[in-house]
């Protein structure tokens, strides 16, 4: 499959190359001219080995830690007792692990850096997406990702229930306030922007300028107003207030609701339940990704020669 099911012009790659060419620059990164310390167990030695979670957690990234331990030995057997996407409990087991020990020791780091990360990131995004259930609103990431995980993080979102923006600055247009202070106004990078989609695609391009997506930011009600008179179907609130919220909402309907809004700044989930109910279609939040606490998981070898 491809991953979101969605083709981008210049990263199209289907998941299981995505895994496996990130599996293979962290390897590459951690073991570099040879992993001494493994050096020290027999090379012949079996053993049996699980992993188990430490603190509740959505679990995600079990291909990327089946690729970490196959692209060293492909020989280890790993059997899962959780699927992708499902809640695990304290000290759950979460799989066992059979080969050769030098090839679990070494692939050990890795494989529990990826599922530390992107089970923090589907952990996160479950929770904003529990507090804003029963709305109309959705829970959308960023581009505010670990360099070289974007689409890794993307994927996480999506496992943990939330949706995905646009994957980087060629995937779409994001108007935002130096964009409209470079240009001189609303008014005149709209017209830019939809000029920018009449235009026929370049030969580099794989998918037509029409398909183009234009978002601009607003960061005041008068701002709002200038972005519906000059066209926006997608306008992001940045940081605004609650009141200001349900009157952006209020002003939209008024005018016969021609943009999707998006919420945007400020955003916790001590708050996001609010901001859903003010009516907003979406909700972006960059914590999910970029302000993620690891999860804890440990790699224990149970018994050798099995």
């Amino acid at each position: 499959m491809t991953l979101f099911n969605k083709k981008y012009p210049y990263a199209t790659i289907e998941f299981n190359q995505l895994v496996s060419n990130q599996v293979q620059a962290a390897l590459e990164e951690d073991i570099g001219t040879g992993d001494l310390t493994a050096q020290l167990v027999p090379a012949t030695q079996l053993v049996s080995a699980t992993i188990i979670v430490r603190e509740p957690a959505i679990i995600c990234g079990i291909a990327w830690v089946n690729a970490c331990f196959k692209q060293i030995d492909a020989n280890v057997e790993i059997v899962w007792y959780v699927a992708e996407g499902e809640r695990a409990q304290v000290n759950q087991v979460l799989c066992e692990i059979k080969g050769l020990a030098r090839a679990l020791l070494t692939a050990e780091r890795c494989a529990l850096n990826f599922l530390q990360t992107l089970s923090a990131t589907a952990t996160e995004t479950r929770k904003y997406v529990d507090a804003i259930a029963g709305t109309q609103a959705q829970i959308l990431d960023t581009r505010k990702t670990i360099p070289h995980l974007r689409l890794a993080q993307k994927y996480a979102v999506t496992v943990g229930g939330g949706h995905n923006q646009r994957l980087a600055l060629y995937d779409g247009i994001l108007i935002k306030e130096n964009h409209i202070a470079a240009a001189g106004s609303i008014i005149e990078v709209m017209a830019q922007a939809f000029a920018l989609r009449s235009e026929p695609a370049s030969v580099k391009k794989t998918a037509s300028n029409a398909n183009i997506s234009i978002q601009i930011e607003v960061e005041d009600l008068s701002q709002l107003q200038q972005a519906l008179d000059a066209g926006a179907t997608s306008i992001l609130l940045d940081n605004f207030s609650i009141a200001l919220l349900n009157e952006a909402v209020r002003i939209n309907q008024q005018a016969g609701k021609p943009a999707v809004l998006e919420a945007s700044g400020g955003i916790s989930l001590t708050n996001v339940r609010e901001i859903a109910l003010t009516g907003v279609d979406r909700i972006s939040i960059g914590a999910i990704t970029k302000n993620i606490q690891a999860i804890d998981f440990s790699m224990r070898i149970l018994s050798a020669d099995f």
